[in-house]
């Protein structure tokens, strides 16, 4: 049988590959969204990212492209591409609980830019000449997005992705039957 056979009869592979096809394209939505909502309370809403907000941001471009990618494979292939977007997902997850540590006080900043500028010696010209055209924000300053939420944008972020680091497993790790087994 072909796979549009198996399509059409309802064959439990053709379920499965539905489904992974399904986690895909809601972890492509969450991650899209999930950089929108960066981008958007930077644009429009003025906040300034600090240094770690800004590297958090790169698991879901890697996010982003990987579901994509999964949605041109199918069966094993796909379900290994969903198994490399929870590695994903938990990485940034992992940047998350760094960045909640640093707003919490637990540890310092492990980025340089965090700290604030030394401008060193130097005539006053020349410290002038050395400060940033613009403040960067301080990574241990919270950024609440949600007024009378006590949960910080880092702390969202590190929930969003472990929560599509757990689904994106999941569908990876499920195991389906292919068209050519036995139904």
């Amino acid at each position: 049988m072909t796979q549009a056979a198996f399509q059409a009869a309802g064959h439990p592979a053709a379920r499965g590959d539905q489904e992974t096809k399904g986690i895909a394209v809601a972890a492509l939505a969450a991650s899209a969204a999930a950089l929108g909502a960066a981008f958007a309370s930077e644009w429009w809403g003025g906040l300034v990212p600090c240094a770690l907000c800004l590297l958090e941001r790169w698991p879901y471009r890697v996010l982003i492209a990987l579901t994509l990618l999964t949605l041109l494979l199918r069966g094993r292939t796909r379900r290994a591409a969903l198994a490399l977007a929870a590695l994903v997902a938990l990485g940034g997850a992992g940047l998350g609980l760094v960045h909640v540590g640093v707003e919490q006080r637990w540890w310092p900043s492990p980025l340089p830019e965090c700290a604030a500028p030394t401008l060193g010696g130097g005539t006053m010209a020349e410290r002038l000449a050395r400060m940033p055209a613009q403040p960067a924000k301080p990574c241990d300053d919270p950024t609440y997005l949600v007024p009378g939420v006590p949960v910080s944008m880092a702390a969202m972020n590190m929930l969003l992705s472990l929560a599509l680091a757990a689904v994106l497993a999941t569908s990876a790790g499920r195991r389906t039957p292919t068209p050519n087994e036995a139904a």
